[in-house]
């Protein structure tokens, strides 16, 4: 019987020499100093052999016990060799699953992401991809697969989203390539497979009395609280719907909002004057959500944003694809705004978050208007939702 002692005294030699300890198991030294463990067996009448792994990763108790592991085998009359290169494989099967890759993907990489960008690349896998493919090795994942996800999604409406989950998904497979667990990109064969994105502006209502009464028609559409509570509040502000869904109840300034640079596009702080409705939107908001970090949390998820399409999603059941999108504020409230008041274009820009295209008047222009802005702010909230309901009536709509 070996020792632990008579291990680490072995020395190696000119040539290969085994350790013996009992029952086949022994300690094969070679000439590099290398200790392999060995068992030696009998199976369908032939002499076989086991390899055990490595010393010291294995030691001697553990080798002695993947032994009794092997004898187990035997005596059930399975080989030994098989039953581990099954169980070798059915291991690089599970790490070789499209969610496991991906997962891998999103470590090396969200680092250099922000926040917000980080979680709408998880969220969008963890919606559209896991539940369809997430468990099929990527080895298996074939281009028509594929292309019935993203389309899929192309059929939602979401054309935009679909095209940035393909992007994904390529991602995930090149890196799968690079790490050896995959052959191919099904992701890229497709591109030429779905029908050119069509560039351009997006739709949006820039008629005031058009507007308001899309704003009453989506409000009366059934849908969640807090869907309905976001558009009314994306609509007050006129910045980006990205900025809505993922915002913190900690930006909130008594009755400003603050949005810091890292979750702005143009990586710059933009600070939003909130008129009388925004805030009572939140006042009602916050007896729903108000106990978590976000305003305007997923229904599902409290720690994550709202889907990115579930405004998107109500605009259309009310009528108005293809006609008005949640970005379309933007454009509402810079096309009545401008048109009422010419004289602040500039201020309502800034409004906007836009950078002047004029480099050297966006390097030194520092001023914020902040008064004006909130009598802008004000005036455009007292337009819109003149004789709108109280935003807690929205908490008695239908749910969808």
């Amino acid at each position: 019987m070996l020792t632990d002692a008579a291990i680490r005294r072995a020395k190696p030699k000119d040539k290969p020499y085994k350790l013996s300890d009992a029952e086949g198991l022994y300690l094969l030294v070679q000439p590099n100093g290398t200790r392999l463990w060995r068992m030696k067996y009998r199976f369908g009448g032939k002499e076989k052999l086991l390899a055990l792994g490595k010393y010291p990763a294995v030691s001697l108790a553990g080798a002695r016990a993947a032994k009794d592991d092997a004898k187990e085998e035997l005596r059930a009359n399975r080989d030994p060799s098989l039953t581990k290169k099954k169980r070798k494989a059915e291991a690089a099967c599970i790490k070789n699953h499209l969610q496991a890759v991906g997962e891998g993907w999103l470590e090396v990489n969200s680092s250099n992401w922000s926040a917000k960008h980080a979680e709408d690349v998880r969220s969008s896998l963890e919606r559209f991809v896991w539940p369809k493919l997430g468990q099929i090795p990527v080895t298996d994942i074939s281009p028509p697969m594929v292309l019935d996800v993203v389309e899929g999604i192309e059929r939602d409406s979401a054309q935009e989203t679909a095209r940035r989950v393909r992007q994904r998904l390529s991602a995930i497979f090149t890196y799968g390539i690079a790490r050896g667990l995959g052959q191919s990109d099904p992701a890229a064969v497709i591109k030429g497979a779905l029908p050119p994105l069509k560039k351009g502006r997006q739709p949006a209502i820039i008629n005031l009395d058009d507007l308001r009464e899309m704003l009453r028609l989506a409000e009366a559409t059934p849908a969640h609280p807090i869907t309905l509570l976001a558009m009314r509040f994306l609509a007050l502000t006129a910045v980006r719907p990205g900025e809505v869904r993922s915002m913190p109840w900690s930006e909130i300034e008594g009755d400003t909002w603050v949005i810091p640079a890292p979750r702005m596009k143009m990586r710059r702080e933009h600070v939003v004057p909130l008129s009388r409705q925004a805030l009572e939107v939140l006042d009602v908001a916050r007896t729903l959500t108000g106990r978590g970090p976000l305003v305007f949390p997923n229904s599902r998820w409290a720690h994550r944003p709202m889907s990115e399409n579930a405004i998107g999603y109500l605009l259309n059941r009310a009528g108005y694809a293809g006609r008005h999108v949640p970005h379309g504020f933007r454009a509402s409230f810079s096309s009545i705004m401008n048109e009422r008041c010419p004289d602040d274009r500039q201020i309502i820009d800034q409004m906007l978050a836009h950078v002047s295209k004029n480099q050297v008047e966006a390097a030194y222009n520092r001023a914020e208007y902040r008064d004006r802005k909130r009598q802008l702010a004000q005036d455009w909230a007292d337009t819109l939702l003149d004789g709108f309901c109280c935003p807690a009536d929205l908490l008695s709509h239908r749910r969808r």
